[in-house]
C-alpha cells in the first residue's frame, strides 16, 4: 500500500530559500510542492502534518562513516561494532558512505557492502567505497574497477590514507593508477568513481595529490581529501587544490583545547569567506571510526570513536554564529549529492528521494523522514534497527 504524508507551512530550505511551502510524498519520493496544501480525495489514506512554519531541509549526506565500525589500532579488543541505525537517524544523517580505514585486513570490502545493503533495508540510504587504507587495495571482484563496474551499492574507492604513518606509503604511481581506475570506472558506469583520500598529519600534507595534478590528465574532481581540517596548515594547502577544481572534506569531531586544528565549522566558515565555488566542500563525520590520541612514538594511548551526530551540531553551530541556512546547508546535502552523483539526494524537488529534516527553533533536529518513512518524531526513533530493541 503507497503511504501517503501532507506535509502543510513547512519553511522549505531546498537547499535554497522557497518560502512557505506544502509537500506530498507517495511512497518514497516526493510528488508535488505547492504553496497551497492540495485537496485530496477522503478516500486515499493520507497522513497530513501542519508543521507550523517549522525549517524543513533535505535529509543530510554523511559522505565518510565507518560503518561497519573503525579501529582495532589498540589491539584486536579495540575494533568499534557496527554504527546502528538510529545513531545516524537521530543526526538527521538519511544517506551514508561507507569507508574501511585502517583495518583492511580483517575487515573487507564484501563486509563493508553487506552493512551498505543492511541499512539500505533498515530504510538508510547506504553505499560504500572499495579498499582501505592500504595499497594494493582490498577488494571483493579482484580489482578496484571491477568492483565499482559490477557491485551496485560501490562508488569509489577510498579511504587510501597518504601522509600518515599508517599508510602504506602509496608511491605518486600507485596513487594515479588508482585515481585513473576510479575515473574511468566511473565514466563507465555514471557512478562518482572518486577517489577519497585520508589525508593524516605528516609533514607532506596533500603534495602527492599535487603532483598527480601536475603529472596527469585525472580530472581533479576525482581526488576527494578529508580530514583536511586536522592541521591549519593542511587546510591551506587544501583550499589551494579547491582553487584547481578538487573538492575537499572536512571531519565534524571535537577538539582538544589549544589543538592545532580548524573545528569543522570554523573550516567552513574559512572556506566560505574565500570566494571559492561554494560546491567543492562537503562535511562528513569519520562516525564509527576511531579518533585516537598517539603519542610522540605514535603509539595510541587513548581513542574515541566518531559520531555521525555530529553534522547536525555543527550544522547548528554554523546557523548560532549568524550564518545564513540557505549559504551553509549544501556543504551537507546537495553538495556531496553532487559530487557522488547521487541524483535524487540532498535536494527538496519533485521527484527527488522523502529524505526530509525537521528543524527545531534552535535547529536541532526534531524530525526526520527517510526514503518516505518516519524514522524520528520528537527526537525519539520510532524505527530501530534490527539489534537496537
Amino acid at each position: 500500500m503507497t503511504q501517503l504524508t501532507l506535509l502543510t507551512n513547512a519553511l522549505v530550505h531546498a537547499p535554497e530559500l522557497l518560502g512557505l511551502r506544502s509537500l506530498l510524498v507517495a511512497g518514497e519520493r516526493i510528488v508535488w510542492i505547492g504553496e497551497k496544501p492540495p485537496t485530496l480525495p477522503k478516500e486515499l489514506a493520507c497522513e497530513t502534518l501542519d508543521l507550523a512554519g517549522a525549517r524543513l531541509v533535505p535529509g543530510l549526506i554523511d559522505c565518510h562513516a565507518h560503518i561497519t565500525g573503525g579501529g582495532g589500532e589498540m589491539g584486536l579488543r579495540s575494533k568499534v561494532p557496527p554504527v546502528p541505525l538510529t545513531r545516524f537517524t537521530r543526526g538527521g544523517v538519511t544517506s551514508v558512505i561507507g569507508v574501511l580505514g585502517t583495518d583492511d585486513t580483517t575487515r573487507s570490502t564484501a563486509e563493508l557492502l553487506a552493512r551498505a545493503h543492511g541499512l539500505n533495508e533498515e530504510g538508510l540510504s547506504a553505499w560504500c567505497h572499495t579498499g582501505g587504507y592500504h595499497v594494493p587495495p582490498t577488494t571483493l571482484t579482484g580489482s578496484v574497477r571491477g568492483d565499482l563496474v559490477h557491485l551496485e551499492r560501490c562508488i569509489g574507492i577510498g579511504e587510501v590514507a597518504i601522509s600518515d604513518h599508517r599508510s602504506s606509503q602509496p608511491t605518486l604511481d600507485e596513487l594515479l593508477r588508482l585515481a585513473a581506475d576510479a575515473h574511468v570506472a566511473g565514466l563507465m558506469t555514471g557512478k562518482a568513481g572518486v577517489l577519497h583520500l585520508h589525508v593524516g598529519d605528516g609533514e607532506r600534507g596533500l603534495d602527492l595529490v599535487r603532483r598527480a595534478l601536475e603529472h596527469s590528465e585525472i580530472p581533479p574532481r576525482t581526488f576527494h581529501p578529508t580530514h583536511t581540517n586536522r592541521k591549519r596548515r593542511l587546510f591551506d594547502e587544501a583550499l589551494a587544490l579547491a582553487a584547481q577544481g578538487c573538492t575537499i572534506d572536512v571531519t565534524a569531531y571535537p577538539l582538544e583545547k589549544g589543538e592545532d586544528a580548524w573545528s569543522a565549522e570554523d573550516a567552513i566558515e574559512r572556506f566560505l569567506d574565500s570566494k571559492l565555488p561554494r560546491e567543492r566542500i562537503t562535511a562528513s563525520t569519520d562516525g564509527g571510526g576511531c579518533l585516537p590520541v598517539v603519542d610522540a612514538d605514535k603509539r595510541i594511548v587513548a581513542m574515541d570513536v566518531g559520531d555521525p551526530a555530529m553534522l547536525a551540531r555543527t550544522l547548528q553551530k554554523l546557523l548560532q554564529r549568524g550564518r545564513a541556512l540557505e549559504d551553509i546547508l549544501p556543504v551537507f546535502t546537495s553538495n556531496p549529492a553532487r559530487l557522488f552523483r547521487l541524483t535524487q539526494k540532498g535536494r527538496i524537488a519533485v521527484g527527488a528521494d522523502a529524505d526530509l529534516v525537521v528543524l527545531d527553533a534552535s535547529g536541532s533536529v526534531r524530525d526526520v523522514m527517510a526514503r518516505g518513512r518516519w524514522h524520528i518524531r520528537a527526537g525519539e526513533p520510532l524505527l530501530r534497527g534490527m539489534f537496537e530493541q
